[in-house]
């Protein structure tokens, strides 16, 4: 072969192992070229989508380029919502649906979900999260996890699997292997999980085998250093994790996709070239990029970098080769999975299907809450709001208040930040108490035993005003039974409209 032909067969193999974003509504020009020039996939955001009909006629567009392209989504339910993120997710995400644990409810939420992706032409869904949130000061998986106990985590993770793939729409069991012990946010740095092989064994892995088992063929690796396997290289970057542990002892035979390659958990240390060749050496068969870095010169980059390891004998091109007819053989089944379903049709939206019943099964109350209920007149709402981490889109609704207001008209509301109680720029006696004087008062919470700040606020609120009503919509935490409290496990707008149901009606049991 001569050298310029080689060089073109190169790089489509690089582009063929990229799974790159791009920004806007309709498919930019570079995209289409590169999808003629062998780029295999591609990944949407919130930033592609308006609607999914608008979604359809994109990835149709895609398509006209590549009949078999794999178009992925980071689309999870519940808190992490792509394909509903202006309006929030119509169905409950992971941690409601473990604490409901009826694994057919979990398979007809996913089923429900994948019928609406695949209109859309979505392929691969990077989900379900298969970690366990075995510490609860996790800052990026928490309500994303369906539980603590790896028997309910494994259960629901492969309903989840089941119900997505029955409609059309390819799984992804993510982050091996298992980001669930960690307390620092991989996008950001990276994070440890210290436990012993035993330990990951029993705790952390049981889901991701259960995965398998449930035909999962695509495995999202994890950016976090797990020692007792590799000391020194993440997980994505790790062939004792991705090849010894994933493919030899668990024995996945399928994709092995990358969490996003800009992460700086990676690319603090290694750059973002420099982490994509690591990563495909490693054992990764497609590189997630674009959450953040979405440009053609990014892709442009990766591939250089790709080619560049190849050539120099960093990086054998074997290795690429095969990470490359991966990525092909699950395009085509994938493809084959999408048109055995046939027309999926529409799904129904907020309070009208599956993800309204499942949230509303998803909520506890505690006594108290019980006999406050239900409100006769309207209340004032005080959302107290968390920095989120970058899986939830900051554009993304949550809370009660709106529901609230469509319920009992007059309810008024305020949301209120740590930043602005640590400045003083805002006083919980002026925003939250003198507004709800001769009313109830509802205060609205998002993981309040992760955050100082949130804990102190609901403690000086309650102790001002012992009847009013707490709604936690992150993980419960340690309850005061005391208090009048309502969890919703997740802040999805299915799980807000539920808990605006239940203060407005008599049958709270």
């Amino acid at each position: 072969m001569s050298s310029s032909k080689h060089s073109s067969a190169l790089r489509r193999l690089a582009l063929s192992v990229l799974q790159p974003g791009f920004v806007g509504t309709e498919a930019p020009d570079w995209i289409l070229r590169d999808i003629g020039d062998g780029l295999a996939s591609v990944v949407l955001f919130s930033r592609n989508i308006v609607s999914t009909e608008q979604v359809a006629r994109l990835t149709g567009q895609l398509r006209a380029e590549n009949p078999d392209l794999i178009v992925a989504i980071d689309e999870e339910a519940g808190d992490v919502t792509r394909i509903e993120s202006a309006t929030g997710s119509s169905r409950p995400g992971n941690f409601a649906l473990g604490t409901v644990d009826d694994a057919e409810l979990t398979e007809a939420v996913a089923a429900d979900l994948g019928r609406q992706l695949r209109t859309a032409g979505v392929s691969l869904d990077y989900a379900p999260s298969a970690d366990v949130n075995s510490n609860p000061d996790n800052p990026i998986i928490g309500v994303r996890s369906f539980g603590s106990d790896p028997d309910v985590v494994s259960r629901h993770t492969s309903a989840w699997i089941r119900g997505l793939q029955s409609s059309g729409v390819a799984a992804c069991a993510k982050h091996f292997p298992g980001h669930g012990d960690v307390a620092v946010d991989s996008h950001h740095d990276l994070p440890s999980y210290p436990a012993g092989r035993e330990e990951i064994a029993a705790q952390a892995l049981p889901p991701f085998r259960a995965a398998v088992a449930a035909g999962v063929r695509a495995v999202m690796s994890g950016h976090l250093l797990v020692p007792a396997y590799d000391p020194d290289l993440p997980a994505t970057l790790s062939r004792r994790i991705l090849h010894g542990l994933l493919r030899e002892e668990l024995g996945f035979d399928g994709l092995v996709v990358s969490d996003a390659i800009e992460m700086g958990a990676v690319t603090r240390r290694h750059g973002i070239d420099g982490a994509t060749v690591k990563a495909v050496a490693a054992g990764v068969d497609a590189v997630c990029v674009g959450g953040e870095s979405a440009e053609e010169a990014t892709v442009a980059l990766l591939v250089k970098a790709l080619t560049t390891a190849v050539t120099g004998g960093e990086l054998p091109e074997e290795r690429l080769a095969e990470a490359a007819d991966r990525v092909r053989e699950f395009a085509r089944w994938s493809a084959g999975l999408r048109s055995a379903a046939g027309d999926a049709g529409t799904t129904a939206g907020v309070g009208d299907g599956i993800g309204h019943i499942a949230a509303r099964r998803a909520v506890r109350l505690t006594g108290a809450a019980r006999a406050a209920l239900p409100l006769t007149a309207a209340p004032h709402v005080v959302e107290l709001a968390p920095v989120t981490n970058m899986a939830i889109g900051k554009e993304t609704p949550w809370g009660v208040a709106g529901p609230l207001r469509e319920r009992l008209p007059g309810t008024t509301s305020v949301r209120v930040r740590g930043q602005e109680l640590e400045e003083g720029t805002v006083a919980l006696e002026r925003c939250a108490l003198e507004p709800a004087a001769g009313r109830p008062l509802v205060i609205v919470a998002r993981d309040v035993a992760r955050h100082a700040w949130m804990s102190r606020a609901v403690t000086g609120l309650t102790a001002a005003r012992p009847d009013a009503i707490v709604v936690e919509m992150g993980l419960p935490g340690t309850t005061t039974t005391a208090a009048a409290q309502i969890f919703t496990h997740g802040a999805s707008a299915a799980s807000g409209v539920a808990a605006a149901e239940i203060l407005t009606t008599t049958s709270a049991g």
